[in-house]
């Protein structure tokens, strides 16, 4: 018997005595006796490292333990261990921590396996080219995905526009940026996954090989298995990215713009669209990146007549160094088809991997300044284009105010980039919004900073979609009953139920999601439906 063991069993058999857990000492024995090649630990630090995420919405709790995998069969080892116990204690993957409701918790009485990439024999991305594709760990960050492949010229072809969040987290959501309207989420760019199931099973699934289990999980919010390994598809990666950023003071023109560029999918195309909402006037000019200059900031007011809303639609052009004459004319053949603001063009030329990595670095500076490890009550939404409009007028110009407390993107996706027979969940139109509300929460800031304040904000939000029969989809869900959870899914829910059946029955898998119980007592407090549609 190691004296790892050893410590093990004596630390959990004080939290057994010291808060009356609900899993049986033999069972936590068996825990402490899994014979992994990472390591278990419940250190203190390790244990309140795991217990809160990005989100800072929920009040932290400790798991019992805390898994550092190097292998899928270490993974596999303890869920088989958790399948085998007698109350199917709770297991759930953390990978960067970035979720916002507790969605990676696994509870007092359960084990948290800390995906991301780091420990000692997890495996280096694979990157093929003559295949072109890579493969990459569950828990490996985004951005050293985009490390490794560009070693080779070459890159995944949709992101996120936050690098540092794993690969196993986006793809158990869907993974969407500006690319998404080509060449869809970072789910319809999957070639073959490695999932261990909450039976403990490691199952290699693709188009091929257990499809059921390959599409539920894609978009499945971890709850049929665990991603061990990500087969990613690759294209060549450019050198250089023309970004511009133009302004609209009518919706309906900025949304048909957007419209038309999501459009096209030739080769004289912008390869990224997104676009934002600027109701407070410093948004634009201290958001994301040194996009505007300090010398030379935005005013809302150069631009529009009476200081409404303004929305900034941002697109780039990818290009390779050898390209750099050519790619002027295509950007200007481009823009003539647009009907921006005319004097509200604003063109910065960097290196793609800047591009794509420059959340990062307005990250570092909210750091520096201790605002963001901060409560984030975000809300993001994907909207049916027919309802776009309406969704303006009684959200942006509406409720919001004048004050938004952070980012509010707003970009259009085409729905036949999506794979139908994913988890995931869209509006049933060939055309929806993404809106998300990506807003921070000040303690000490004005009442339209605070957490409170910006949570019934939420609540208003999506009770006014309600009261107008704008059949909003939660994108990041969270829900507070299985009826609201059933109402989600829609014509997906009998195979999401049918499939948890199958690949995890008894409920052992991503229980902070909080769409099936599991049996283990007392793994979370009840939670009204108030308090949880408040966010």
């Amino acid at each position: 018997m190691t004296s790892s063991f050893l410590l093990m069993t004596f630390a959990i058999c004080k939290l057994i005595i010291a808060v009356g857990l609900n899993v049986g000492p033999s069972e936590l024995l068996r825990i402490g006796a899994i014979d992994v090649d990472g390591h278990f630990t419940v250190h203190p630090s390790a244990l309140a490292s795991v217990s809160s995420d990005f989100g800072m919405l929920r009040s932290p709790e400790e798991p019992l333990a805390v898994l550092h995998p190097s292998s899928a069969e270490d993974v596999a080892r303890l869920v088989r261990t958790a399948y085998g116990s007698a109350t199917a204690f709770p297991v759930s993957a953390r990978g960067h921590g970035h979720s916002i409701n507790g969605q990676a918790a696994a509870g007092r009485n359960g084990v948290v396996v800390e995906m991301n990439h780091g420990v000692t024999g997890t495996p280096e991305p694979l990157v093929r080219p003559d295949e072109m594709y890579v493969d990459v760990w569950g828990g490996e960050l985004w951005v050293d995905v985009l490390k490794k492949t560009l070693e080779y010229g070459l890159a995944p072809k949709s992101w996120t526009d936050y690098l540092y969040l794993t690969v196993g987290g986006t793809l158990s959501n869907a993974g969407i940026s500006g690319q998404a309207f080509h060449h869809g989420p970072q789910i319809s760019n999957v070639l073959e996954l490695d999932v261990v199931t909450g039976k403990g099973e490691v199952m290699r699934c693709s188009e091929e090989e257990n499809t059921r289990l390959f599409h539920g999980v894609l978009g499945g919010l971890g709850q049929f298995g665990i991603i061990t390994r990500a087969r990613i598809t690759l294209e060549p990666a450019p050198q250089r990215v023309r970004w511009i950023r133009v302004l609209y003071s009518s919706f309906r023109v900025f949304t048909e713009d957007q419209e038309y560029l999501i459009s096209m999918h030739g080769q004289l195309k912008f390869d990224y669209v997104e676009g934002f909402v600027i109701v407070d006037e410093g948004l634009v000019n201290n958001w994301r990146s040194s996009f505007f200059s300090p010398r030379n900031p935005v005013k809302i007011s150069s631009v529009s007549s009476n200081g409404s809303v303004l929305y900034c639609l941002e697109i780039t052009k990818n290009y390779h160094d050898s390209d750099s004459e050519t790619v002027d004319q295509e950007v200007e053949i481009l823009m003539k088809k647009l009907n921006f603001i005319p004097t509200s063009v604003f063109t910065t030329d960097l290196q793609y991997v800047d591009f794509l990595d420059r959340v990062h670095k307005a990250e570092l500076k909210l750091r520096s300044k201790n605002l963001w490890e901060v409560p984030h009550p975000w809300l993001n939404l994907f909207v049916p284009k027919s309802r776009i409009s309406d969704f303006d007028k009684g959200v942006f110009k509406g409720i919001l105010g004048n004050k938004t407390s952070g980012p509010i993107l707003i970009y259009p996706m085409n729905k036949d980039k999506w794979d139908e027979r994913s988890s995931a969940v869209t509006p049933d139109e060939e055309v929806f919004y993404l809106v998300a509300l990506l807003r921070s929460a000040l303690k000490d800031g004005e009442e339209t900073q605070k957490l409170e304040y910006l949570k019934d904000q939420n609540r208003r939000i999506l009770e006014f979609c309600e009261q107008a029969k704008i059949n909003v989809k939660q994108y990041l869900p969270h829900h507070a009953t299985q009826e609201e959870w059933e109402a989600h899914f829609g014509d997906k829910w009998d195979r999401f139920r049918s499939l948890k059946a199958e690949f995890d029955p008894r409920h052992i898998l991503a229980t902070g999601q909080r769409i099936f119980q599991n049996p283990s007592l007392s793994l979370f407090p009840p939670l009204s439906s108030s308090s949880a549609a408040s966010w």
